[in-house]
C-alpha cells in the first residue's frame, strides 16, 4: 500500500472500531460509569494502571476496586480513613497488590491537595508535540512522598526507555476529543496532537506489518518512530489510529 491507500485503510478501521461498541469489551468501560471529571480521571488512572493481561480479568478487578472505594473514587481519595484504606489490603491484580493500591490512593490525594489535580500536573510539564516528559515528571511527583520502592514499577517512565503503554492509553482517554463517545476529552488544556499511541504487542505487530514501524522492541524509541509515522497520517489526532492498530490485531488477527 502507498501512503494514500494506507491512510484510507486505517481511516476506515478507525470508523469501524471507534464507536460505543468498543466500550463493551474494553477497560475504558470503568471510567464510563462516572460523570464527574475527577471520578472519571481517577477511575481511569487506576483502571489503566492494572490494564495488562486478560481483559475480562482487568474489568472484573477494576470494578472490584471501584466497589472498595464505595463507587466514589474522588471522595474516597480525598477523605478516606485509615480503616477504609485497610479494605484495600486484600486487593490484587497480577503483581499489583494491596500495598501498591494504598500507596496509589495516598499519592493521588497528595496530587489533588498539593498539585491542583492530575490534569494540572501533566499540563505543567507538557511539551508542544509530546507528553512523554510530562509522564516522567508525573512519576517523580507521584512518588515524592514516602513509599514502598516496589510500587514504583507500576508507573512507567518514557525517559528510561519505556513505551509507557498504559499511561499513554490513559492520556488518550482523558485528552482525546472523541465525537464517537469512547474517549472522554475531559482534559481541555491538552491537545490530542500531543498524545502518543499506546504501543503494545497487538498495535506493534500490526504497525510493523503495515510498514509504520521497523524497530523490533516495543520501547520508547519504537514509540517515537510510530508517533512520527502516525502524525504524517493525521497531525491533529494521531492516536485515533490506536483503534485501528489494536483492533486489527485483537479482533481480526491481522
Amino acid at each position: 500500500m502507498n501512503k494514500t491507500e494506507l491512510k484510507e485503510f486505517l481511516d476506515e478501521k478507525v470508523v469501524q472500531y471507534n464507536n460505543p461498541k468498543f466500550i463493551e469489551s474494553d477497560p475504558i468501560q470503568i471510567p464510563h460509569q462516572f460523570s464527574k471529571k475527577e471520578d472519571i480521571e481517577i477511575a481511569g488512572f487506576l483502571t489503566a494502571t492494572i490494564a495488562w493481561g486478560n481483559r475480562k480479568s482487568i474489568i472484573k478487578n477494576a470494578n472490584r476496586l471501584m466497589h472498595l472505594m464505595d463507587n466514589s473514587p474522588y471522595e474516597f481519595v480525598l477523605n478516606h480513613t485509615e480503616s477504609e484504606l485497610e479494605k484495600l489490603m486484600f486487593f490484587v491484580h497480577r503483581t499489583f497488590n494491596g500495598d501498591d493500591c494504598i500507596q496509589f490512593i495516598k499519592s493521588l490525594k497528595n496530587i489533588y491537595i498539593n498539585h491542583s489535580g492530575l490534569e494540572s500536573l501533566f499540563v505543567k510539564h507538557a511539551k508542544k508535540d509530546s507528553l512523554q516528559t510530562a509522564i516522567s515528571k508525573f512519576k517523580e511527583v507521584f512518588f515524592e512522598k514516602e513509599h514502598l520502592t516496589r510500587t514504583q514499577k507500576h508507573v512507567s517512565d518514557p525517559l528510561k526507555n519505556s513505551a509507557a503503554k498504559r499511561i499513554n492509553m490513559y492520556l488518550r482517554w482523558m485528552v482525546r476529543q472523541d465525537n464517537a463517545g469512547v474517549d472522554f476529552g475531559v482534559w481541555k488544556n491538552l491537545s490530542p496532537s500531543q498524545l502518543s499511541c499506546p504501543l503494545d504487542v497487538h498495535s506493534g505487530n500490526v504497525a510493523r506489518k503495515l510498514g509504520l514501524l521497523k524497530r523490533k522492541q516495543n520501547d520508547s524509541k519504537a514509540l517515537l518512530e510510530l508517533d512520527t509515522a502516525l502524525r504524517k497520517l493525521d497531525k491533529q489526532d494521531p492516536v485515533k489510529y490506536d483503534f485501528a492498530l489494536f483492533s486489527l490485531g485483537v479482533y481480526e488477527e491481522f
